[in-house]
């Protein structure tokens, strides 16, 4: 996942670590004393965790608190909800921190948000369009300088500039030895394509700096289905690699999501660095009547070890009209493994856990 939230890089496997350095050295002077507590086990994760909500994003900040926004389906909202654990989201009290133009730019279509802190400010990145022109869907950047994201003033930096003025969306952005980096969904004129993936370092938190390259670009069966879709990165490094998960296709039963790997030690600007999954790793499941599972984002669970795939999915398969019109695609959140060779098990999207409740926050965990 992005570590770009003032902690140091995978700093609960750091913490670990030296706890176990510390233990040694006290079990050597108090033997036989008293045993250490056991590292609490991560909950049992509550399914669905947000109703109605879509294209979510996790952030486990350094005061304790995960952070939590997404798509509303009115869309035309930022969100932001706040707990000290992953299940208490579901109850969390939801904020409006922004909402669209009435007219002009951001105006529709307010898609994606994702909340980061960098540099000790906040920052949103989302997707909209002008409200004359709701399909003209680029970038744009929120910022905060307030050490509390729902007080203090969000600023609007603007659009993300990118080599051409074409429909895009969907970013993200991480940290890689000292660069940071924006990765982010967009159509290419001329390509016969919806949306590919680019990259790009950045000079600061709302501008592009050098080339942008192109990763990956809907070329396989299942990636083309509806439409051809490469959207919706995210990023989690782990075992010497960099794995960027992205969605495909059309965002009913068919949308899935993709992989994409890169080696620690890569030129992530080199598209050769990175290599395609040939078959997609987290798809729609009869068994667990689960659909269209994707645009997800990863976080840890509250025992510090534990990685957690963030997604969203629908309860059902058929949907009436434009899929874009059906609210009902809904935050989910469940363990991701690691296989003996070093790369992520998705297995399938969970079934659900919870009942049937109201999509709006009833109380607050903080």
């Amino acid at each position: 996942m992005s570590r770009d939230n003032d902690l140091p890089e995978d700093p609960h496997r750091r913490l670990l670590l030296k706890g176990a350095l510390a233990a040694g050295t006290l079990a050597a002077a108090t033997a036989g004393v008293a045993h250490a507590a056991p590292t609490p086990k991560a909950p049992p994760f509550v399914n669905p965790l947000v109703r109605n909500r879509a294209d979510p994003h996790i952030h486990r900040h350094a005061d304790g608190h995960y952070y939590f926004t997404a798509t509303a389906p009115e869309y035309d909202r930022i969100i932001l909800r706040r707990s000290r654990t992953l299940n208490g989201l579901a109850t969390a009290a939801e904020s409006v921190i922004w909402t669209k133009h009435a007219t002009g730019v951001m105006g529709a279509h307010i898609w994606a948000p994702e909340i980061h802190r960098i540099g000790g400010k906040w920052y949103i990145y989302f997707a909209s369009a002008p409200a004359e022109s709701v399909w003209d869907i680029r970038i744009w950047v929120l910022e905060n300088a307030h050490r509390d994201p729902f007080k203090g003033t969000w600023t609007e930096r603007g659009q993300i500039k990118t080599a051409w003025e074409t429909f895009s969306l969907d970013a993200t952005t991480f940290t890689h030895r000292g660069t940071r980096y924006l990765a982010w969904a967009q159509h290419e004129p001329a390509m016969a394509n919806n949306t590919a993936l680019w990259l790009s370092r950045m000079a600061n938190p709302w501008t592009l700096t050098g080339p942008q390259v192109r990763l990956s670009t809907p070329e396989l069966d299942w990636e083309c289905i509806g439409y051809k879709v490469n959207e919706g990165p995210s990023v989690i490094v782990r075992n010497g690699r960099l794995f960027m998960t992205y969605s495909a296709s059309a965002t009913d039963y068919n949308y899935c999501m993709g992989l994409l790997t890169a080696d620690v030690d890569s030129d992530l600007m080199n598209p050769a660095s990175w290599v395609k999954s040939p078959t997609p790793v987290f798809t729609s499941n009869d068994t667990t009547k689960q659909y269209g599972p994707g645009h997800n984002c990863f976080t840890v669970a509250e025992d510090g070890r534990t990685d957690v795939l963030v997604y969203h999915a629908r309860q059902y398969k058929e949907i009436v009209g434009d899929p874009l019109n059906d609210p009902n695609r809904h935050t989910r959140v469940q363990k991701l493994g690691w296989k003996a060779d070093g790369t992520p098990d998705f297995g399938i999207p969970v079934a659900d856990t919870a009942p049937a409740a109201s999509a709006e926050p009833v109380k607050e965990s903080a």
